[in-house]
């Protein structure tokens, strides 16, 4: 569960990774025991005291040690789940038109058809839910294929499917007055959002 990067260019992939690998599992669905007592023995501090996204990771460490599942379960369900409209939406498409299934969803699942991948049959949600969205940034940093896994299909596939609709998601969540372990989650997300989109904007 360590995000933060060390000196080494191939750790710090495989931080990033492990992020949006987390990050993808805390939107899917609430956590379970094994993932919260994989929080409870977590590292609160980074090597390089300072580092931009410390204080974010120590406050989601410190949200996950003072809940439990039965807490974290009707938080989840309430914020997100039950049958019909949602009180908080995960998909892109809501932000970027308003609309589910529409146009930026199409555009997805062609982007997604040119790389190789489809959502699995198991999985209820469209692609454009941002668990999907993540496990995909996931797998373009740790894939073996070089003609995926690079940092400009990264940039770009960051930047038109997530960047410009994640902060309204994590603004929707966090004004909610049900959230409470999710709207630390939506601030770490947030910051490490920042943190991907300074680090894409050096590639120019």
């Amino acid at each position: 569960m360590s995000f933060v990067p060390t000196s080494s260019a191939l750790d710090e992939e495989v931080a990033r990774a492990e992020v949006y690998g987390l990050l993808a599992r805390l939107w899917y669905a609430a956590p379970d025991a094994e993932l919260l007592q994989a929080f409870a023995v977590a590292p609160t501090e980074a090597p390089a005291p300072g580092a931009f996204l410390e204080e974010p990771w120590r406050q989601l460490v410190g949200a996950a040690r003072g809940t439990d599942l039965p807490a974290l379960r009707a938080e989840y369900d309430a914020l997100f789940g039950g049958i019909g409209k949602p009180e908080v939406y995960l998909f892109g498409s809501h932000y970027l038109s308003g609309f589910l299934n529409d146009k930026p969803l199409a555009q997805l699942r062609g982007e997604l058809a040119r790389l190789g991948l489809a959502r699995d049959d198991a999985m209820s949600e469209s692609e454009d839910h941002v668990a999907f969205l993540c496990e995909v940034m996931r797998y373009l940093i740790a894939s073996d294929d070089v003609a995926v896994a690079h940092l400009a299909r990264q940039r770009e596939f960051f930047s038109v499917h997530l960047q410009p609709w994640l902060p309204a998601m994590c603004d929707a969540v966090q004004q909610h007055p049900s959230a409470r372990f999710y709207a630390v989650l939506a601030s770490f997300t947030r910051a490490f959002a920042e943190v991907e989109a300074q680090g894409f904007d050096m590639l120019d």
